[in-house]
């Protein structure tokens, strides 16, 4: 009767389980992983080293999701033991955890080539330490809770002191986790914010580059931005404004091929985390919040003229 009537309710329940799980156990590793890079900063180290706010957004999300749906299956699994409406030896059960089990293993093996791998790129050894001590103790927990649900010996109309000891520490460790990222992470208001500044500055650097075209053109600077917009040439009307004010930017000639380009902005852009990619940001676009002007020199092609391409020698 069990095998008709129950095996698919709780083989959804235990594939439920694990696809949480997964996505549970990789977040917190995450979230830990980013703390570690935050804290841990190396001059040298490459982009998958780096401190990625974008990964941490995505790990507190999941574990915002995952984690109830994660705990929930897995009450109902043990609230369904202890009745008896699934049998300790059901094959669903046995099935399942092992495959559990085995996926948690590739996942395992996975982290800790991705780990061994950056370490021989040049990691520091301390947070390669750190990140490995934290692969091993999820696996740990996930690995000795499943290891040993399978193998015990009683299961119904016994209550487990073990099972309900891992639940509720485990989920103590979670939510330590989860509220330690509060700390490295910024509002959803002020995340706009950084994003609506990110793209006005796009726009600028939009404006700045059809300056550039209009003085190799006509080699001297545009009279103002009216200049540049006609027939949209040189720059399209939407990207001679701010995105929050909608006020056009201010364009101020400074003297032969220098000028500047001003705007307001909600937040600084200096010394900052938001965006994996900032260390590539050239020095002269970062801003301070509030009403900047920011310093350009118009490009022409001096400089490209003349260049001699170094010979190669062919083999």
């Amino acid at each position: 009767m069990f095998e008709k009537n129950n095996s698919a309710k709780f083989a959804f329940f235990y594939l439920l389980s694990l696809v949480s799980l997964g996505f549970l156990a990789v977040s917190v590793g995450i979230v830990i992983f980013q703390i570690i890079n935050k804290n841990i900063v190396d001059i040298v180290e490459e982009w998958q080293m780096r401190y990625d706010l974008n990964a941490l957004r995505f790990a507190m999300s999941a574990i915002i999701v995952a984690a109830p749906v994660y705990y929930l299956s897995a009450w109902r699994i043990n609230k369904n033991l202890f009745s008896g409406a699934l049998p300790k030896d059901a094959g669903v059960r046995r099935w399942l955890t092992y495959f559990i089990l085995f996926a948690a293993a590739v996942v395992v093996i996975g982290y800790l080539i991705a780990l061994i791998n950056v370490f021989l790129n040049g990691e520091l050894t301390l947070k390669f330490s750190l990140k490995t001590v934290t692969v091993l103790i999820i696996s740990a927990v996930v690995f000795s809770y499943y290891l040993y649900d399978i193998r015990r010996e009683q299961a119904e109309g016994q209550k487990n002191k073990v099972i309900t000891v891992y639940f509720y520490a485990t989920l103590v460790m979670v939510l330590a986790v989860f509220i330690a990222s509060f700390f490295f992470v910024e509002s959803p208001a002020q995340a706009r914010r950084l994003r609506q500044d990110g793209e006005a500055l796009n726009r600028l650097m939009s404006l700045a580059a059809g300056v550039d075209a209009y003085y190799r053109e006509k080699k001297v600077l545009p009279r103002d931005l009216s200049a540049l917009l006609e027939d949209n040439l040189y720059v399209i009307e939407r990207n001679a404004a701010n995105p929050v004010t909608k006020k056009q930017f201010e364009y101020k000639i400074i003297s032969g091929n220098k000028y500047q380009l001003c705007t307001d902005f909600q937040t600084s852009n200096k010394k900052s985390d938001t965006e994996q990619y900032d260390y590539y940001l050239d020095p002269q676009w970062q801003h301070d919040a509030g009403y900047q002007c920011i310093s350009k020199k118009a490009q022409d092609d001096i400089g490209i003229k003349g260049v001699v391409p170094e010979r190669v020698p062919v083999y």
